[in-house]
């Protein structure tokens, strides 16, 4: 099997080399001797496909990619284009969208993170009224819980987009929901999804790296990089090879009471690290998987 080369972002401005943001990664993958190309993530994202992938040589073998977030639609579109490029990307679209979407994972994951329900909307979609968004809740019972679309939060605006103190509380639930749409905009991904709001005691989040169903690093997460909890991860191993993609991230916190929680999973193309980590191991494991 041909070693696994690596689809970097390229720098809107400098189209010949790296996003800057993933520069240092794209070092380490090339120390670790991968094949290195560029794609064009605003021209992906904007459609137009065959300039995204213009710096792609034809033939030139299988990669996974590395970089910004891509919709699981237009991933869907890259690995197509791709293929009829002679080239193949080692994460498929569907095991793409079964990582990157909570609806994909959640009921691999259901005991080990909390309860969730969603409801698919696309952008610019009319918003329901409050009395679908309660019945949607009704299933998580009363208390607190929290609101995200498919793939992301927006816990940086807690009050007013994220948390809703009490769920039976139609009209407040509505509101957050309604302030989360607007805020998300066009990067609303999937749907709104509303999850029960579990306490997590301090000391950040650890991103585990998961490769063909092994962990393989564990670091800190990107929003609280100096903070590097050490989770168990029996239970979590065993949902994450039942899943059955082969590079993903789990991000785990630990509950007050003591047990260890699946925060989120996420395809490992689009996971980032800690901020100051290249990724060197990771990818010198990655390239030869």
């Amino acid at each position: 099997m041909a070693e696994t080369g690596f689809l970097f972002c390229l720098d809107p401005l400098r189209p010949s080399r790296t996003d800057p943001e993933f520069a240092r990664e794209a070092a380490a993958a090339r120390r670790a001797g991968a094949r290195i190309a560029l794609i064009d993530h605003d021209a992906l994202l904007g459609g137009d496909l065959e300039r995204a992938v213009g710096g792609v040589r034809r033939e030139s073998g299988p990669y996974r990619y590395r970089g910004w977030m891509i919709p699981s639609a237009r991933y869907a579109e890259l690995e197509r284009v791709l293929a009829d490029r002679g080239c193949t990307l080692r994460t498929s679209g569907a095991d793409y969208r079964t990582a990157h979407e909570l609806p994909g994972w959640y009921e691999v994951f259901e005991g080990l993170t909390p309860r969730s329900v969603w409801r698919p909307l696309s952008p610019g979609e009319p918003l329901p009224g409050a009395v679908v968004w309660a019945g949607l809740a009704q299933g998580l019972g009363s208390g607190p819980g929290i609101v995200k679309d498919y793939v992301k939060s927006r816990k940086h605006e807690w009050d007013e987009a994220c948390f809703v103190p009490e769920l039976t509380d139609r009209e407040r639930l509505a509101a957050v929901i309604r302030r989360f749409v607007e805020l998300q905009e066009d990067f609303l991904a999937g749907g709104v999804v509303v999850r029960a709001f579990e306490p997590f005691v301090p000391g950040g989040e650890a991103r585990v790296w998961w490769v063909a169903g092994e962990p393989v690093r564990v670091t800190a997460h990107p929003d609280t990089p100096g903070q590097l909890p050490a989770p168990r991860l029996d239970a979590v191993g065993e949902a994450v090879r039942a899943l059955g993609c082969g590079w993903v991230t789990t991000d785990l916190a630990l509950r007050e009471d003591g047990v260890w929680r699946v925060v989120e999973v996420g395809d490992g193309q689009v996971s980032g690290l800690p901020a100051g980590d290249d990724g060197e191991g990771l990818f010198s494991l990655l390239t030869g998987a």
